[in-house]
């Protein structure tokens, strides 16, 4: 009812209800000529030019695109389409696959110029002028995959004040080929003659009645989520009603993964206060594993980095002389490269070392013997390993100065400039799997698809570092002496907890570092007691042995392609005191993000949440909305069947089409049923209302979110919550009441 008056729709709870027995109304794509010209093929013996198209394409920017994985590359040193149009000039495949041999003649006709052939092909195909943006990104979305690489790439650029043009390329690419196939017959009954009338149908025809009806239910579904969750944020008894004096914090991301551990390290204990916070820690930063020339963001991808930071063991010599050890041992591993770029690459690899190779293969699929999560360390012996910690020093900050500025911004965010434990975990988490092409959507995102732990460790010896914390007490930040901050790495598919660089806490904390290390194993036991029946062991939840032994198989298997459930599920983002949340299970469903609206005064901080973590949680809920409800569009397909693309730009589904997006089949369905309800992300925000809709204001692209319905924004205010909605507050308990 509440779903229907929201949208003024005129159909009954009745008529509502009757509709459940139909399926939706499948989404049908504006129609190109090469579709009409398709109807005319007999598409059971002959190819269909679309597939063909798309599969030209694809395996062409595949080969363009690559850097680390195909012996055969176009010229690079053309731009995408001078490239692709020179190629195609030479190329008799696709002409003699679809009987065209005007194919590579019409190819030298095209102009040189992209933006000059685009406009072209848009007067030889008489687009109306009031419809070339429908219809540019109706021919763009035919190779969305590559589109989204392209668009990738142009926000990578101007993320460094720079710019991508491939983009328009990859148009000017596929609309080239509907001029290529076209006859430039006009004549009544002629292909481009039905297309037009097909072209001008599809968009008369709008919304389907019956989309309309399942769009209710869909927002009806979100409803009774969103009343469950505030039932529950509401409950005045889930409150704690005296608070302890923590000796222990443990900073988390916010990921809806931590939301399970942390209800569980905080059930051992009241003396245990669980924070969540960005996985990256606030840290602008990219990393260069020493002895490497390889760099990879550890940010969200709306930030460009700041800093690049290596490690360090501390002394200049002995880090030369492991760097130039790891360079040795990289190049001997590497020799092997010709045997990764053949696609029997990892048959003809063992079958050329023989039973040597044996040991290692069954080294690595044995439990407990898989790397975990995080592992930087190819290359080096472990002692090696060992003495190196990711360095954020003076040199790369600009001096103690510019440190204790980041510090002061970083504990800021964090709520944690007071009230300090002695002990402060910075909790980073990532995934351990094997042979997973798609396992940097199981890492952190706040880390752009890397585990938290070079970000907590950085951070860890920064705030431990005494002229920092002398420089944070000038300005008002007092860390206590005994405070010491302790770097960990949750990994998510075994609910363990790694402590690093423990040999630099003082002997006075070894007993606080003993007793939460078994609370961390505790509350490991039962998360992944809580995980058991998700993952098909519910038989396990009695035995916890057997079970962490049967989740480290997972982990370890090289055939399992759930290893884990990620983000599935997600459906809020609740940026508030934990105080509002401690205590109430929220079943791995939500995002937590510390925010105390009273240290705020002005609302910068709550600023930076809603233009940043909230737009990625967004992006994550609607990765998995889309690749639940449109697999074949949106998701990625069978994982089964994936072939990873230029080493690591993304997968086909097989061995053409176009590059998949989104997630897998298998990250969202156990073969029996869905693992992911597709709601919109509703953000739940405990401040004051003058403060969010400031921020609203302000924010064009926060303001479209919120109007446009890409998600909803709930705020608490005491025992009260009110919907934004069409531009204005609506009470939700007024809502509740008028249904």
């Amino acid at each position: 009812q509440q779903a229907i008056r929201e949208r003024s729709a005129s159909a009954t709870v009745k008529q509502l209800v009757e509709t459940l027995e139909d399926g939706p109304d499948s989404p049908i794509p504006a129609p190109l000529y090469c579709d009409i010209l398709d109807q005319q093929r007999d598409l059971l013996h002959e190819p269909a030019w679309c597939d063909t198209i798309t599969h030209q394409i694809a395996q062409f920017c595949a080969a363009y695109f690559d850097r680390d994985q195909a012996d055969w590359r176009p010229d690079q040193q053309q731009a995408l389409y001078a490239s692709w149009r020179h190629t195609l000039m030479h190329d008799h495949s696709v002409a003699l696959l679809m009987k065209a041999s005007q194919i590579p003649g019409k190819a030298k006709t095209l102009c040189a110029d992209p933006a000059e052939q685009i406009q072209l092909a848009l007067e030889q195909l008489g687009i109306d002028p009031a419809h070339w943006q429908s219809y540019l990104e109706a021919v763009l979305l035919r190779v969305s995959g590559w589109a989204a690489w392209c668009a990738y790439r142009r926000w990578q650029a101007r993320l460094e004040q720079g710019e991508d043009d491939t983009l328009i390329e990859l148009l000017a690419i596929r609309l080239s080929w509907e001029c290529l196939i076209d006859d430039g017959k006009r004549f009544q009954g002629s292909v481009w003659n039905r297309w037009q009338s097909a072209w001008r149908e599809h968009f008369q025809a709008g919304d389907s009645t019956g989309q309309q009806v399942h769009l209710l239910w869909q927002r009806a579904h979100e409803i009774s989520y969103q009343q469950t969750l505030l039932g529950k944020l509401l409950n005045t008894d889930n409150i704690p009603l005296e608070t302890v004096e923590p000796k222990v914090q443990a900073v988390f991301c916010i990921d809806v993964r931590s939301e399970v551990f942390r209800r569980h390290l905080e059930a051992q204990s009241q003396e245990i206060q669980t924070l969540g916070f960005a996985g990256f820690f606030g840290l602008p930063i990219s990393y260069t594993p020493l002895g490497t020339a390889a760099e990879r963001p550890q940010l969200p991808g709306l930030l460009a980095p700041a800093l690049a930071i290596t490690d360090s063991c501390g002394h200049q010599e002995t880090d030369r002389k492991i760097a130039l050890q790891r360079t040795t041992s990289l190049s001997k591993i590497f020799n092997w490269k010709p045997f990764q770029t053949v696609p029997a690459s990892a048959f003809t690899l063992v079958e050329t070392l023989g039973l040597g190779y044996a040991g290692k293969l069954i080294k690595r699929s044995l439990p407990g013997t898989g790397a975990a999560a995080g592992s930087d360390n190819l290359g080096l012996k472990r002692a090696q390993s060992e003495s190196l910690r990711p360095t954020l020093d003076g040199a790369i900050t600009g001096g103690v100065g510019e440190q204790v500025t980041l510090a002061k911004q970083v504990l800021t965010g964090m709520n944690l400039t007071q009230g300090h434990a002695r002990l402060v975990l910075l909790v980073g988490h990532g995934s351990q799997n094997q042979n997973n092409p798609q396992r940097a959507g199981l890492d952190c995102g706040a880390c752009c698809g890397q585990t938290g732990e070079v970000n907590s460790r950085a951070l860890t010896q920064l705030l431990n570092n005494p002229e920092v914390r002398q420089g944070l007490a000038d300005q008002g930040i007092h860390i206590p002496e005994s405070t010491r901050f302790v770097a960990g790495l949750h990994n998510t598919t075994t609910d363990e907890v790694n402590l690093f660089d423990v040999n630099q806490v003082p002997d006075t904390h070894a007993a606080d570092l003993e007793l939460i290390r078994l609370q961390l194993a505790d509350a490991g036991k039962e998360a992944r007691r809580e995980r058991a029946p998700a993952l098909g062991l519910a038989h396990l939840t009695e035995k916890p042995a057997a079970l962490n032994k049967a989740i480290r198989k997972r982990a370890n298997d090289w055939a399992q392609t759930r290893p884990e459930w990620g983000l599935a599920n997600n459906a809020a983002f609740i940026v508030a005191p934990r105080s509002r949340t401690r205590g109430i299970n929220l079943q791995g469903r939500s995002f937590l993000h510390e925010y105390d609206h009273r240290h705020d005064p002005e609302g910068s901080l709550l600023e930076q949440i809603m233009t940043a973590p909230m737009i990625v949680t967004h992006w994550i809920n609607m990765q998995y909305h889309a690749s639940t409800v449109d697999n074949k569009r949106y998701g990625s397909g069978n994982k089964t069947l994936h072939n990873v693309v230029g080493g690591r730009l993304g997968v086909f589904e097989g061995n053409g089409g176009d590059l998949r997006i989104g997630l897998a089949w298998q990250s969202v369905h156990d073969g029996e049923q869905w693992r992911h309800e597709p709601l919109r992300l509703t953000v739940v925000i405990d401040a004051p209302q003058a403060v969010i809709d400031r921020i609203i204001d302000k924010h064009p692209m926060v303001k479209a979110l919120l109007d446009n319905q890409w998600l909803y924004l709930v705020r608490l205010a005491g025992n009260d919550s009110a919907l934004y909605r069409n531009s204005s507050w609506q009470t939700w308990q007024h809502i509740i009441e008028k249904t």
